[in-house]
């Protein structure tokens, strides 16, 4: 299944061309041209393989059963096939959720339970998750690399389907779930479209349109080195590809690695998340020296805070092409910060797109430079799956809603984030954010990761505690596993720990802040437990600390 598009397979003939904004419309006019490179194997995917196989893939999933609205679950690493199936679900008018291939069983079984998966495609490399899994309500299960008993292999299911008929393609969307760091994990189910496949005036398609920023897309080179499974990763990949972009899809990340495929592929845009930043940083300056980064033209960065001093850096670095937005997988509104209105701003995220609002806990409105939730008046409709409390949770009596994040409005309303809400800590009745010290702490060259936590205090409460993993610690692993939380055996025995150095933090974050903001204590780790998209789990951190007691309350 290779070279140019059949009349068949494309779906055009009497029906017409394919519709611009869908993969058909490219493989009918460059069928040779890249949309997919890995890029640690260097294997290619043409855009019109892509469209043959996805439409294949799909035409399997409604022989198997499967009508629109129903549910497909991928667990998978980054491998060609991800974006094959999920481009087969987005095709066929389905809800399809990427599941976080480093999940123990029992957490990927509360994922396919909940969203009630009919079908799930994972591989060989799972197959210790999956024989923790109990499948008896799924009937339709696909390997797409080695065997797996009770599973079809992918290509054989391809060899054997029929493309699904062109009149019969329809928009689907992703239904993907909170990454758990504030509680158990929601799936984030946004309405289907319900629109032909392509359709100018649906959420998909207007999504990839906002990407566009002044490029047609078929020149676009894009990097894509988090895992699929976030949403912003898959996301974004699959709207590039709307516009014709060739996707470079990493496996795995590692800085090097990385800089290699900027050069390599001459890539012109990309994604990343200030963990990848702080680790492509701390290469050393010949390295950094020797890949030719200038093809880059747009650079965005979100997921988590990024500290000044790391995005400074990286603006000196590759100059005043950084952008950056918050938002979130529930899109009921974002903001958005140029390199040079982040200048002028420095730890902003931007003016938002949608009125934005910061409230006390009351709900009544505050004024700038003054700390609250962040609501936004607009964004998308939404639903937390099987959780109409949490839902309406969001929301205040006026329909403003909110992301769960806490910050403040400049006089220019720029917006800067502080916290996440349930990441306050209350000490002797002070509230304290987080983000600020750690902002701090990780500006210090000897600190390579922190998290800043509220630990149990008989007196205070709570007291702030530093959780450091220091620049000489071996690199915490790019896969296949992230570490749950740290040992106490881990504590001031990490590569580069000492009490010194301890109190060579404390006194750096009080040169800086209140000493009611530093921490009284500070433990070294040799990793941090955020998981590959950079996200730190924070609540395993705080679980820690909190064993034995019956509530975060003293």
């Amino acid at each position: 299944m290779s070279g140019a598009v059949s009349e068949d397979e494309s779906g055009t003939g009497a029906t017409g061309a394919a519709a611009p904004m869908t993969l058909g419309w490219h493989a009918e006019r460059t069928p040779d041209a890249a949309a997919i490179v890995l890029g640690w194997s260097g294997e290619v995917v043409t855009y019109a393989q892509l469209e043959q196989r996805s439409r294949r893939m799909a035409g399997a999933l409604r022989s198997g059963g499967l009508a629109a609205g129903d549910h497909v679950a991928i667990l998978l690493g980054n491998e060609r096939a991800f974006l094959e199936i999920a481009w087969a679900a987005q095709r066929s008018g389905l809800y399809y959720t990427a599941i976080n291939h480093h999940l123990r069983p029992a957490e990927v079984q509360y994922v396919l339970d909940d969203c009630g998966a009919s079908a799930l495609v994972t591989s060989a490399a799972l197959a210790e998750v999956v024989a923790g899994l109990d499948l008896a309500a799924i009937a339709m299960r696909i390997c797409t690399t080695g065997t797996l008993d009770g599973f079809d292999s992918y290509d054989r299911v391809l060899a054997d389907a029929q493309p699904l008929a062109f009149a019969e393609q329809c928009e689907g969307r992703e239904m993907l779930y909170s990454s758990g760091t504030t509680g158990r994990p929601k799936g984030v189910r946004k309405p289907l479209p319900g629109t032909p496949l392509g359709d100018p005036e649906s959420a998909p398609v207007r999504i990839a349109e906002g990407l566009r920023m002044g490029d047609p897309g078929a020149d676009v080179v894009y990097l894509s080195p988090a895992p699929l499974y976030h949403g912003a990763p898959l996301v974004v990949s699959m709207s590039w590809q709307r516009l014709g972009a060739k996707v470079v899809v990493l496996e795995r990340f590692e800085p090097r690695r990385c800089l290699e495929l900027v050069a390599r592929h001459r890539v012109t845009h990309a994604q990343f998340v200030p963990t990848m930043f702080v680790r492509m940083l701390r290469l050393p300056q010949e390295e950094r020296e020797r890949f030719d980064l200038s093809s880059l033209r747009t650079v965005m960065h979100s997921a988590a805070p990024c500290p000044i001093a790391v995005k400074r850096a990286m603006l000196d670095w590759w100059g005043p092409i950084i952008h950056e937005y918050y938002a979130g997988t529930e899109d009921i509104g974002d903001t958005y910060i140029s390199p040079l209105e982040w200048l002028a701003h420095p730890g902003s995220v931007g003016r938002s797109r949608q009125e934005c609002h910061i409230l006390d806990e009351d709900g009544a409105e505050l004024a700038p430079g003054e700390i609250g939730v962040v609501y936004f008046d607009g964004g998308r409709s939404f639903e937390y799956h099987h959780d109409p409390d949490k839902t309406a949770s969001v929301a205040d009596v006026r329909g403003w809603r909110t992301l769960g994040d806490m910050g403040y409005l400049d006089a220019d309303g720029y917006l800067y984030l502080t916290d996440r809400q349930a990441h306050m800590i209350i000490s002797g009745g002070v509230n304290i954010y987080p983000q600020e010290t750690e902002n701090v702490l990780a500006a210090h060259p000897a600190v390579l990761d922190v998290a800043v936590i509220g630990v149990p205090d008989a007196e205070m409460g709570e007291s702030v505690r530093a959780v450091v993993q220091v620049v000489d610690a071996p690199d915490a692993p790019d896969a296949p596993d992230a570490p749950d939380a740290p040992d106490a055996s881990d504590v001031m025995n990490a590569p580069g720990a000492s009490s010194a150095l301890a109190a060579e933090l404390i006194d750096y974050c009080r040169e800086h802040l209140a000493t009611y903001k530093c921490p009284r204590a500070i433990d070294f780790v040799d990793d941090l437990p955020r998981d590959p998209n950079g996200k730190l789990r924070k609540r395993l951190l705080r679980d820690r600390y909190w064993a034995g007691h019956d509530s975060r309350v003293i």
